[in-house]
């Protein structure tokens, strides 16, 4: 693949990761929090699940920087490495969900989670630790993207462009149209995970993300992008603030990319402050914040209960908790686990 050499650790898109990771967090919270009664900033936060489209983006973009100078990607040892990367800490996220909710365990809802088929089955994505829907999307992305790789971008296979897209423009007219249709019946229903949760949904993120990583290694130009960063930050905000659409499913892209590819040149000062180490370290460490944020919420409410706090401090105790028990999931159970399993010889 002719593409131009460039060094690939982009240590400053790393902490956007983390940021993401607590917009999440933060909308997963309880609703009578202080940061749900000022206006304008609620509805950024109710609206804040767009970070997991974030996170498909994203993860499209990364598998091409990471795979972008091969001639071919090797399908055992890429599914390897990617099992090695998710999986220990998404079984984790399980056993710390069932200390408190182990009764709502069945042998069924086991099979579809620790196999990554919940978000395929609507009425089942939000089984068990329920961020782990997400995780049974990528399982599909990580399992389509070798073919991809071999098949187009290896190639310089300009078709995959024109399908990515027409797939993504597909995607925001159907949703729109069945989200107003009388087949939508609305939270809580199956034909709401249908339209959230569905795999299918949400491929035209990862492919954009594709797209997006493939312009970047072709035209990566470092410049000081401090403004335009920001600038297109803030249009997400006030998009997610004013304007009523339907986001979940990769409309945001059209801000995202383009905030993506700039941040991922960008080497102005806001590089330089989300390049430090310990800003890194947190985006590394976003994993872990997200697939164990609900289980680590529930035992601590369980934990601090009998104080009577008010909800605005138990928030604050749960950021602490929550940011400090990831370091060390990181550090002593992901980073170990993952070196170990791409160590395993297949075959």
């Amino acid at each position: 693949m002719a593409v131009q050499t460039i060094f690939m650790k982009i240590p400053q898109i790393t902490f956007t990761r983390f940021l993401a990771a607590m917009a999440i967090v933060i909308s997963h919270f309880n609703k009578d929090l202080f940061l749900y009664k000022i206006d304008y900033i609620s509805n950024i936060f109710l609206k804040a699940n767009v970070g997991v489209s974030y996170f498909f983006i994203l993860s499209g973009f990364i598998m091409i920087i990471a795979y972008h100078k091969k001639s071919r990607i090797d399908y055992r040892g890429y599914y390897r490495n990617r099992f090695a990367r998710i999986y220990p800490l998404y079984v984790l996220g399980l056993l710390l969900y069932l200390i408190t909710r182990y009764t709502n365990f069945s042998f069924y809802k086991g099979f579809l989670y620790l196999f990554g088929l919940q978000s395929w089955i609507p009425g089942e994505a939000m089984i068990l630790n329920f961020p782990g829907w997400s995780i049974s999307v990528e399982f599909l992305f990580y399992l389509l993207f070798p073919l991809l790789y071999n098949y187009f971008y290896s190639k310089e296979s300009k078709s995959i462009w024109i399908i990515s897209i027409v797939i993504w423009i597909t995607t925001q007219i159907f949703c729109s149209i069945y989200e107003g249709s009388v087949y939508y019946k609305g939270p809580h229903t199956e034909s709401h995970e249908f339209l959230y949760y569905y795999p299918l949904m949400h491929i035209n993120e990862f492919l954009v993300g594709n797209l997006a990583g493939l312009f970047f290694v072709k035209h990566h130009q470092p410049k000081n992008y401090d403004v335009p960063v920001m600038a297109i930050f803030m249009l997400v905000l006030l998009a997610l603030i004013f304007i009523p659409l339907f986001y979940h499913n990769g409309l945001m892209a059209i801000l995202f990319v383009p905030l993506i590819i700039l941040i991922s040149r960008n080497n102005g000062m806001l590089t330089k402050i989300f390049s430090l180490k310990p800003l890194e370290y947190l985006g590394e460490a976003s994993y872990a914040v997200y697939i164990t944020h609900i289980p680590v919420l529930y035992i601590l409410r369980e934990v601090v209960k009998k104080y009577y706090l008010d909800i605005d401090s138990v928030f604050w105790i749960y950021l602490i908790v929550l940011i400090a028990t990831s370091v060390l999931f990181y550090q002593f159970i992901e980073k170990p686990l993952r070196e170990y399993l791409k160590q395993i010889k297949i075959g």
